[in-house]
């Protein structure tokens, strides 16, 4: 039986094996190898990092990092858990089952990304999802908004604080409120309602939107909002976990505990801001309050 298994090996499940390494504790991270973090190819905001660092790169580092303190990595998915009387059973897509006396949850969140086939290798380079993490990347650029109804005009309207070249495509052609084209107008935001045919790219370069009309729209940069993000928190509900309204996990904002005893939730899975640095910091906070109830129990 392990001391403690983190379900993900996102950043903050990798900063949370880190310590937990260092706490001497036999630590087991099961990684689906999906998530934000693995289909970023650059990060702007991180402390060390002035010229970006892609999030596969990020994660690499990490897991060497976690394994030299002796933490164990299983390539896999969590189906299902269970608490028992000794602590936690988890059960993976291949049928294994894991057992530990601590279960962190660093599930995640993920995009709904359209599934454009140049899309993806700009990601975190040239088209971003998050503007608090990447609004700055857009500052006087012409800028393209794919996204859908009044998510996408929110996002438009958020990145004009960088930029008065902005276009907002409604590529799904969901109901905009009215309200919203009139503040997108005194923006100066360009709205188009109609979807996107293709996306332009010379590798990770964004260069615009050829429309189903055949009209063509060049751009530097571009920002994905779709909204319905899938949040990660199925296992959570497994086990009675309380989540938020938007499924997001409630935790003490203290220890990172959830209101299952011996249950934790780190990184974007929790009812928080999205962001590497706040997931490092909720992995490493978990990992402290989970060292000291092992801890206690050994006294």
């Amino acid at each position: 039986m392990y001391d403690c298994l983190i379900i993900g090996g996102g950043i903050a499940g990798l900063q949370a094996a880190i310590q937990l390494g260092r706490y001497n504790h036999k630590t087991m991270v099961l990684d689906s190898g999906d998530g934000r973090s693995a289909i970023c190819h650059s990060y702007h905001n991180i402390l060390g990092y002035p010229d970006g660092i892609s999030g596969p790169k990020l994660r690499e580092i990490g897991r060497q990092q976690a394994e030299r303190l002796g933490v164990e990595f299983v390539k896999g998915k969590a189906a299902n858990a269970r608490k028992t009387a000794s602590g936690f059973e988890i059960e993976s897509d291949s049928g294994e089952t894991h057992k530990a006396k601590r279960l962190l949850l660093a599930t995640g969140i993920m995009d709904r990304v359209p599934p454009f086939p140049n899309l993806m290798q700009t990601l975190g380079i040239s088209v971003y999802v998050c503007p608090d993490c990447d609004g700055y990347e857009v500052k006087d650029k012409t800028t393209i908004v794919m996204g859908a109804g009044n998510v996408g005009a929110n996002m438009a309207l958020t990145l004009s604080y960088f930029s008065n070249k902005i276009t907002y495509v409604n590529h799904e052609r969901t109901e905009v409120d009215e309200e919203k084209k009139t503040a997108m107008e005194e923006k100066g935001i360009e709205y188009v309602d109609g979807p996107i045919e293709k996306v332009l790219a010379d590798g990770p370069d964004f260069r615009g939107v050829i429309l189903a009309n055949g009209d063509q729209l060049t751009s530097e940069r571009g920002f994905i909002a779709f909204g319905g993000n899938e949040v990660k928190s199925q296992l959570a509900q497994q086990l009675g976990v309380e989540l938020h309204e938007n499924k997001h996990i409630l935790v003490d904002p203290r220890t990172k505990m959830t209101n299952v005893e011996h249950v934790w939730a780190a990184g974007d899975v929790v009812a928080h801001s999205e962001q590497v640095t706040i997931a490092m910091g909720d992995g490493m906070q978990a990992s402290i309050w989970i060292h000291k109830t092992l801890l206690a129990e050994k006294n």
